[in-house]
């Protein structure tokens, strides 16, 4: 149970990151951290389920596998993509502040859901 609850921490660690750059205006890196605040909730939920830690960064598959209901896997579908996009020059996208907020509102609705299930 440590373990999931340290993962649970770094996945609210990530989101705070993401709200401190999003109000500093820091759209891309906030975008960055909503997906790794998901992604590290939705191993911490894997972890309960199976015992063991799954080394996947697919915010799709990892809901598939917990039980996200379609709602959070269609915004896991979309910000899987940030992890990305914001990383590489190549593949760099524009973060807006209103495309930001919004997955900042939608990360925080998956790591509740998370949060219920543990």
């Amino acid at each position: 149970m440590n373990e999931v609850n340290d993962w649970m921490n770094k996945a609210e660690h990530d989101l705070n990151t993401a709200r401190v750059n999003f109000q500093q205006g820091v759209y891309d890196a906030a975008a960055f951290f909503c997906q790794q605040a998901i992604e590290k909730a939705l191993k911490a939920l894997y972890i309960k389920k199976f015992k063991r830690l799954i080394k996947v960064h697919d915010l799709v598959f990892l809901g598939g596998k917990v039980g996200l209901p379609k709602k959070l896997l269609e915004f896991c579908e979309e910000i899987s993509s940030y992890y990305v996009e914001t990383r590489y020059p190549d593949t760099y996208a524009d973060f807006e502040e209103n495309k930001v907020s919004s997955a900042i509102k939608k990360s925080e609705e998956v790591i509740r859901w998370v949060k219920e299930k543990i």
